[in-house]
């Protein structure tokens, strides 16, 4: 990226400095110097190798679901054509479990009442769209956010165009920090237990599940913070990654 560049010069030019500085020092020996002994390599000890493997995962992230979202045309398959309100709209009315009188996200139904076309008002829940190719096909797919009322969650999607139809191939909902789009990954940010840190979860098109799949989570130190260590619950079925 262009913006890591400056960065790259800055780090090369000091690498270029301190050699000139170490050939400038040891030029005048004549020979080459030793560095002192080396650390004994040491190879990995396996731990309880009678231990019975696990049958299952812990955690049950989701791999990469996909699913034709009903009721919405795609004109001319271009995905741009597609109204964003609609979409959330149709995933509503396709989980009345969730968005329900008595469901966990009822305030986002509520909400979505308000949105205007494309869009826009005081109380809709939903996020500006981003359009950007993450499949490599040479066409834009949809990245679309909303709140999840009354929780503090936000629900991700990705949606792309095949045979004709809007397919989602990214469903996750988290409490979030942020999100970025980078190359042709997501990356969803979202705060930790522990001050001064956050989970990073990376999701990245897999052309064989035709889906945007888990690839890597994180749990990275952002600044100075205090604070203690809270177990994030179990995610339910439906919760998507976490």
């Amino acid at each position: 990226m262009p913006a890591r560049r400056p960065a790259r010069t800055a780090v090369t030019a000091a690498a270029v400095a301190l050699l000139a500085v170490t050939a400038a020092g040891c030029g005048d020996s004549g020979g080459l110097r030793g560095a002192g002994a080396a650390p004994t390599a040491v190879s990995p000890a396996k731990l309880w190798p009678d231990l019975r493997p696990a049958a299952s995962p812990a955690w049950p992230y989701d791999e990469g679901s996909t699913k034709t979202v009903k009721g919405i045309t795609v004109p001319g398959d271009d995905i741009r054509r597609v109204d964003p309100v609609a979409v959330v709209r149709a995933e509503i009315a396709a989980d009345p479990a969730d968005y329900g009188p008595k469901g966990a996200y009822h305030g986002t139904a509520e909400r979505m009442k308000e949105c205007m076309a494309g869009g826009g008002g005081a109380r809709c829940p939903l996020l500006k769209p981003y359009y950007r190719d993450l499949t490599g096909d040479g066409r834009d797919e949809l990245t679309l956010g909303f709140r999840l009322y009354p929780t503090n969650q936000t629900a991700v999607r990705v949606y792309t165009v095949e045979n004709h139809r809007l397919q989602q191939v990214l469903d996750d909902d988290d409490a979030i920090i942020g999100v970025e789009l980078a190359g042709r990954t997501v990356i969803v940010r979202s705060p930790a237990g522990i001050s001064g840190y956050e989970y990073r979860t990376t999701w990245a098109w897999d052309p064989e599940r035709k889906a945007m799949v888990f690839s890597r989570d994180e749990f990275l130190r952002t600044g100075k913070g205090h604070g203690h260590h809270t177990r994030r619950p179990m995610p339910s079925a439906s919760a998507g990654a976490r």
